[in-house]
């Protein structure tokens, strides 16, 4: 079973009802932000729940879940297919993970928490023989404009490969590849707008769909992010692989 730790924080899989119902209370704070509740739907019960906490204390500080697929057969499945289509991955003939949910607590700002998660989904793919890592990757907020250099970027460096190509699904979307395709990012701006997971997934090659789509419900904008694990660069692999040691 999955178990990581590296300095202040360890890694592990949620073994009980009350360790997944941790995990739901703070994607609740994560997403929502006001009050007392659960962020819980049909998807948690099919998922490994991976959560990151401060050893010391105990205390959850990062989690997110993870959806095996045994290849694009079953990706209609996945918890990104409500939002995109995804019939071109159906093709995909290896293992496939969907990486969803992931949050940091919001009092929590310590790189070292993100490089521990990596390092267990790492620990994971390699342990399952995973082929692709894919998901939706959250900006905060729900008016593109913020995010406009970043979107920019995204279209000029890291769309996603034809033959994977995602394609419109959800009912309210901001186009980017198509609204933006005469905007030059700047790139400071476009680097700092992006979401951390996100510029994770791009540094090791991944790639996004050509829109995001907007979620009033979590209050984000997202796009559709993948990662063919054989693309990852050999430096990066290695990094990735030392974190797990």
């Amino acid at each position: 079973m999955l178990s990581l730790s590296k300095g202040r924080y360890r890694a592990r899989v949620a073994e009980t009802e009350a360790d997944v119902t941790r995990a739901q209370r703070l994607r609740y704070l994560a997403f929502v932000g006001a009050g007392e509740g659960l962020d819980a739907d049909a998807f948690d019960a099919r998922c490994v729940h991976v959560l990151v906490e401060e050893a010391a204390s105990g205390g959850l500080v990062c989690c997110f879940r993870l959806l095996p697929l045994r290849d694009g057969t079953e990706i209609a499945d996945c918890y990104s297919a409500q939002y995109y289509g995804l019939e071109a991955l159906k093709r995909f003939d290896g293992p496939m993970v969907e990486m969803g949910r992931f949050c940091i607590h919001p009092q929590w700002h310590d790189a070292d928490i993100l490089r521990v998660a990596w390092g267990a989904m790492t620990s994971y793919v390699d342990g399952e023989g995973v082929e692709m890592l894919f998901g939706c990757s959250s900006f905060r907020g729900v008016e593109a404009e913020g995010h406009l250099d970043a979107f920019a970027l995204l279209k000029a460096r890291h769309l996603a490969p034809r033959r994977w190509w995602p394609r419109v699904k959800a009912p309210e979307v901001f186009r980017f590849a198509q609204k933006l395709r005469r905007r030059q990012p700047d790139l400071k701006r476009a680097m700092l707008a992006m979401p951390p997971l996100l510029r994770s997934y791009l540094v090791m090659g991944g790639w996004v769909s050509d829109h995001a789509v907007v979620d009033r419900d979590l209050g984000t904008m997202h796009v559709f992010t993948g990662l063919e694990i054989r693309a990852i660069p050999p430096a990066r692999a290695r990094l990735l692989r030392a974190s797990v040691g």
